[in-house]
């Protein structure tokens, strides 16, 4: 069933779903994406405490917490939010000299 309406003499028409169109892919866009800083061989651990600390406003503690999981684990994930918050964090810590990547968690 479409509807019509006329505005100042132009023709517009509502679109309509049939009931029996099937959804091919599914896209969760309530999950949170994650921004994974990366461990390199070239920033100093006290380096990468101070960015944390200055790009996400994190306490000194937890800052160097996630410095520490980088530096032993490989990686950390350091924030997490909309794809477009991610895609921001991660150009941040591109800037200012980090390895990192976002994925959807």
């Amino acid at each position: 069933m479409k509807r019509e309406t006329t505005i100042t003499g132009h023709m517009l028409s509502t679109p309509t779903i049939s009931p029996d169109l099937e959804m091919t892919e599914s896209i969760d866009i309530q999950q949170p994406w994650v921004v994974i800083v990366w461990n390199d061989p070239i920033n100093l651990m006290s380096y990468v405490s101070f960015v944390f600390q200055k790009l996400f406003g994190y306490s000194k503690e937890k800052a160097n917490k996630l410095m520490l999981e980088v530096h032993n684990n490989g990686r950390a994930v350091v924030s997490q939010g909309t794809r477009e918050k991610a895609e921001f964090d991660v150009s941040l810590l591109h800037k200012h000299g980090l390895w990192a990547t976002l994925q959807q968690d």
